[in-house]
């Protein structure tokens, strides 16, 4: 059984793909390709809390994520966010991201996990978020983001 990862970044550089690089470095995710994913967790896939990434494999393999991020030029700042809901079988991620400050993003991210729920007939239990902020200069641009990371990386080819 693999497990899914909660890990974030927040960084600031001189280019918009700068910031998101380092963004990812602070999470330790920089070296693989990521590729987003919906927001549903597979069936008895425990998530975990983690912060920063271990060691997932080879660097330039395929890692997949479920992605909140926002990046903008300063001065200003953006929030990021990631909730889950998890349930006797499979479970499901939400994710925001925005201009705006922590506590507009957790309600946009429980919002939508409450609407997730809605949909689905399956007995969730508990709830987790992870938030983070960050502040750009400027002359300079910063990222935030929240990532599930789902398991180990794969080669590509």
């Amino acid at each position: 059984m693999s497990t899914i990862r909660v890990v974030w970044g927040t960084a600031s550089g001189p280019t918009k793909m700068s910031s998101y690089d380092a963004a990812l470095a602070d999470a330790n995710v920089h070296n693989y390709n990521l590729v987003s994913v919906s927001s549903v967790i597979p069936a008895d896939t425990p998530v975990e809390t983690v912060g920063t990434a271990p060691d997932l494999g080879s660097a330039g393999n395929r890692l997949t994520v479920v992605e909140a991020r926002a990046t903008r030029a300063g001065p200003g700042h953006v929030s990021a966010g990631l909730g889950w809901s998890e349930s006797d079988g499979a479970g499901l991620f939400y994710e925001a991201s925005g201009e705006t400050d922590a506590a507009e993003i957790e309600a946009r991210v429980r919002a939508g996990l409450a609407a997730g729920r809605k949909l689905r007939d399956w007995d969730f239990f508990g709830e987790g978020t992870k938030i983070v902020t960050a502040d750009a200069e400027s002359g300079t641009y910063v990222t935030a983001l929240v990532l599930a990371v789902y398991g180990e990386s794969e080669p590509i080819c």
